[in-house]
Formats: structure tokens, C-alpha cells, sequence
């Protein structure tokens, strides 16, 4: 079987389970893990150079701003923000591709994966689109993806890897209350976390506030995060690393509502490395919940996935 993975989270899968040699393409953002970079690569961003956000580029001054309107005006305006080799897809001839429909933000449109598929020989592969929306689905994405990528026993192992984190997890959270926890997928405008941000909170030991479990990412007014003024903040902007992250949490130190919330001025407010952990729904979600539960407890975190955000 030959597989082509249009999704990070999905590349970290098929690797995890045992499935790595089959995979015979990825995308641009497929960075984890190591040998998923020497793979041929299929896509590649339309944003303009200086608003990139992938590793080892500059995080520059009003960036998450400049991005939300780019990103807007593309999808009003119908436009891709991510461009497909279709010759070299075709050249690869996979058995099987796999990609998304849930954001059209975050992976290459579904319907140019599946124009560029029936112009591939023969019958063409199967398209399969992993849509999560839970932690719960994430689980169930791993066993679905096992199945078709004939790796199915290994699948089982991971998922049950994963749920003994789980339930070790559940057995360390505190008794109430809970520190009550805002993580925020953006920052210029504010936006809440989505889909299974809550799972990973609530997991973690927090009490989600200012979440749309389950469904997209929403805009947040600033009077509301003023309103809620949660005890913890995360900000793990969607596609940032840690070092963007860092940027953009730094750019918030200019506005008073953020200044003022209780979480930053007692020291509880952190910079986290969300594209690689909080916004990809593949096994690495379970690092996510436990990298948070160490900020809740105010432990000592992992410097390269976490960092505290300080008023200076």
C-alpha cells in the first residue's frame, strides 16, 4: 500500500502505529516525526513569505493580525491557502490519500485533493477525510486509520497506550475547585480554543472557560476574557510554534485588558507550542494535556513545548 498523508496530525499517526514505510508523501507542515522530512512533499503555503509562521522564520511585529486578514480575505474571496502538486500526486500514484474537510485554514481544500485524485491512473486512490472534533474521535481516527493502512494491531496498541495516559491523568487531577483555564488560539482578534481544546483542559486538571468544545474556534471579545479573568491563560495560537507563540503573547502586553487579567499579573499566564501540540489532532494530544497539567500545578515544564509570559 501506498499511502499520501495530507495532514500533520495524520502523518504522526500512520508513523505511530507502525505504518511509516507506506507512506510515500506528505505536506509542507509534516515535521514530526524526524523521518516524515525526507519524504516527498506535496504541498506548500500561498501565504506571503513575511507572514510565515513555520519554524526557523521571524516572528515579526503585528503578525497575527496581518495573518486573520489575509486568511479572511482568501476565504471570502474563495481563494486556497495552500497550493497541491498534482503532477508529482499523480507521479506517486498512492493507494490511498488522507486529508481533512473540518478547516478550510489549517489543510489544502478537500475538493483539490479530490479533483487531483481522479485525474491519477486507473481507478484512482480512496480519498478518506478524518474530521475530529473530540479527543474521544481522535481515538477513534487512530483505529480508522489502522484499518486502512492494514496496520490495525498496531493502532490498537496506541490507543491503548494513549488511554492509560488518560485515565493516569484523570487519577492525578485535584479536587475542586479547579483553576479555572482560557486557552487562546489567537490572539489578533482573540479566539477561543475549539473542537477538543476543553477535552485536553478539563484532562489536564482545569475548568475550561470561554470554549466551543466540539466545533470551530470562535472570535472572543476582549470584554469577555475581561469578564471571565481566568485564574490560567494559554495562548497556543493555531500554526505557531513555541517561538511565535512567544512573539505574539509578548504583542499583548500593549493592551490593558490583558495586563489587567489575574492570570498574567500572578504569574499563571504561558506561551505554548501549538502546532505541534494543542491544534493537532493526532497521539501527541496526550503531551498536550500533560504539558498543561504541568502549568496548572505550577511544576517545571518542558522549556522546548512551554514558557511563562511575564508582564516585562
Amino acid at each position: 500500500m501506498r499511502i499520501a498523508s495530507l495532514l500533520p496530525s495524520a502523518t504522526e499517526i500512520l508513523f505511530a502505529i507502525g505504518a511509516g514505510p507506506r507512506v510515500v508523501a506528505v505536506t509542507h507542515e509534516c515535521d514530526f516525526p524526524a523521518a516524515a522530512r525526507m519524504l516527498p512533499v506535496l504541498t506548500s503555503s500561498l501565504l506571503p513569505p513575511e507572514l510565515s509562521t513555520q519554524p526557523g522564520t521571524a516572528a515579526t511585529s503585528g503578525q497575527a493580525e496581518r495573518i486573520d486578514r489575509h486568511v479572511r480575505a482568501s476565504v471570502h474571496g474563495g481563494s486556497s491557502l495552500y497550493a497541491l502538486d498534482a503532477a508529482l500526486l499523480a507521479q506517486l500514484a498512492p493507494d490511498l490519500i488522507i486529508t481533512q474537510e473540518l478547516c478550510a485554514v489549517c489543510a489544502v481544500s478537500y475538493d483539490i485533493v479530490a479533483r487531483a485524485a481522479k485525474r491519477i491512473r486507473g481507478d484512482g486512490p480512496a480519498v478518506v477525510s478524518l474530521e475530529p472534533a473530540t479527543l474521544e474521535d481522535v481515538f477513534a481516527n487512530i483505529t480508522t486509520v489502522g484499518q486502512l493502512a492494514d496496520a490495525a494491531a498496531g493502532a490498537q496498541a496506541l490507543v491503548s497506550t494513549l488511554r492509560e495516559r488518560e485515565a493516569a491523568l484523570r487519577g492525578r487531577r485535584a479536587a475542586n475547585p479547579l483553576p479555572r483555564t482560557l486557552l487562546l488560539e489567537w490572539t489578533d482578534p482573540p479566539m477561543s480554543g475549539g473542537h477538543w481544546t476543553a477535552d485536553l483542559i478539563a484532562l489536564a486538571g482545569g475548568e475550561p472557560v470561554l470554549v466551543h468544545p466540539g466545533a470551530n474556534s470562535q472570535r472572543l471579545d476582549w470584554a469577555a476574557v475581561a469578564g471571565a479573568d481566568p485564574d490560567v491563560v494559554i495562548v497556543a495560537p493555531c500554526g505557531y510554534d513555541l517561538v511565535h507563540a512567544c512573539a505574539a503573547a509578548r504583542e499583548l502586553a500593549g493592551n490593558p485588558v490583558w495586563t489587567a487579567l489575574r492570570a498574567v499579573r500572578t504569574g499563571h499566564a504561558y506561551a505554548m507550542d501549538g502546532n505541534a501540540y494543542v491544534n493537532r489532532p493526532g497521539p501527541r494530544l496526550l503531551d498536550s494535556a500533560e504539558i498543561i497539567a504541568t502549568a496548572l500545578a505550577g511544576a517545571p515544564a518542558p522549556a522546548e513545548a512551554i514558557e511563562p509570559v511575564s508582564l516585562s
